[in-house]
């Protein structure tokens, strides 16, 4: 493969085309549907893995000769609970209460599938996310906002006034939802490499200094 293949991306979320943006790679979106049910017993790296790779194949009717599919599923996760997204404003409250002060785990599972295959080639990030103590105020004043309702766990790291996250050492761009140090790496093996400067372009949009970045794409995380 060559750098003039097409990227499919199986989202239909405006913070995923953003962050694939960054690569300069080329891409149009093709949003799929998928049942995010867990399966009875399911872990959480087997149930972001599934989806991805869900999520992948859906889009695999569509693919031209020339494209990729890209896919990707995040999930807030205590412990071994899965968080989903909110199903109401009630919902949403009670998620930020109860992650309020305490530090949880982002899984972020990202599948990319090849023309003419039926098995996606799957990765996992997984980034600690330790909340700040904010109030039971700032989180009525966020959820009226809307923010959280399409996101697991109810809320998103770069919201600028919410600002929900105390502080970071790990993969920023997981927690939003699309780990493209990860992404960069998986696509290289298929000589598909990244048309930007990804490491630099990712910090610069995420406004964040990465401590990760490195050791992601030499493989030794």
């Amino acid at each position: 493969m060559t750098h003039k293949v097409v990227l499919s991306l199986a989202s239909n979320s405006p913070r995923r085309r953003q962050l694939l943006s960054l690569g300069g790679w080329m891409f149009h979106v093709n949003p799929v549907d998928v049942d995010e049910t867990p399966l009875p017993g399911e872990n959480p790296h087997a149930y972001v893995t599934r989806l991805a790779a869900m999520k992948a194949l859906a889009a695999a009717d569509t693919l031209r000769p020339d494209s990729v599919a890209v896919a990707a599923d995040t999930t807030v996760v205590d412990g071994l609970t899965i968080m989903g997204k909110p199903r109401d404003a009630a919902e949403a409250v009670k998620m930020l209460q109860h992650l309020r002060g305490r530090t949880h785990q982002v899984y972020t599972a990202v599948a990319i599938l090849l023309h003419g295959s039926r098995e996606p080639i799957t990765e996992v990030c997984v980034t600690p996310v330790p909340m700040r103590n904010y109030t039971d105020e700032e989180i009525f004043a966020y959820v009226a906002t809307g923010d959280p309702f399409d996101k697991a766990g109810a809320y998103a790291i770069q919201h600028p006034r919410f600002s929900p996250v105390a502080s970071l050492d790990g993969c920023y761009a997981n927690v939003v939802g699309l780990p493209l140090c990860h992404l960069t790496r998986m696509l290289e093996k298929y000589d598909i490499p990244a048309r930007a400067d990804v490491p630099r372009n990712c910090q610069r949009a995420l406004l964040y200094d990465c401590p990760v970045y490195d050791r992601i794409l030499q493989g030794r995380l």
